[in-house]
């Protein structure tokens, strides 16, 4: 019979599969940077490729601080969220639209890797990893941040500007342009 694991080795799985997650991470983000057209998302993708390469780090000291052999473990779960954003870059959208589906992927990343990071700094406090727990929590808090700033590119006008552009026809006339004070109805939705 096979011994078995403990939060330890669960830990330290989840380590090597957040390491892996890292290092696929950087082969990305240069491509959604590439694809990006407004000029602040690109950048925003950049600074978080600086970080993502500092979080690398942070984790090879992670291991260090628990004697451990630096090693990463294939990580499926980033690898199909990473696939989901090159099937995103080979669609044909207009700009604006292409910028916020690249949002979305970036933050479907983001989000994996906050609960990957919750999870690691929640173990290793509970296991007395007080350095490792502080290391990840460092970087936990990165990974927020650039949630919050896609979210803020987003909200501030790459997800409106794409909207506009799905509904060129919903713009509303001036009153007595059509004669009667009617507002236009888009012919695709019937909405006014």
């Amino acid at each position: 019979m096979a011994e078995t694991g403990t939060l330890n080795d669960a830990f330290l799985d989840e380590l090597r599969d957040t390491y892996d997650a890292e290092k696929q991470l950087t082969k990305a983000l240069p491509k959604l940077a590439k694809a990006a057209a407004n000029p602040k998302l690109r950048a925003a993708f950049e600074t978080h490729l600086q970080e993502t390469q500092g979080q690398i780090g942070r984790l090879e000291q992670v291991f260090a601080s628990l004697d451990e052999k630096v090693r990463g473990k294939h990580c499926d779960g980033i690898a199909g969220i990473i696939e989901e954003g090159k099937s995103i870059m080979e669609e044909d959208f207009d700009e604006t639209t292409m910028d916020a589906c690249l949002i979305a992927a970036g933050q479907r990343a983001e989000h994996y890797e906050m609960a990957a990071y919750g999870t690691l700094v929640a173990w290793a406090e509970a296991m007395g990893h007080t350095e490792a727990a502080r290391l990840l929590q460092e970087t936990l808090e990165e990974e927020k941040a650039a949630d919050k700033k896609l979210s803020g590119l987003a909200e501030g006008g790459i997800n409106q500007s794409a909207a506009d552009a799905a509904h060129p026809d919903d713009d509303e006339e001036p009153v007595g342009a059509t004669g009667n004070g009617s507002r236009k109805t888009s012919a695709k939705t019937g909405r006014r």
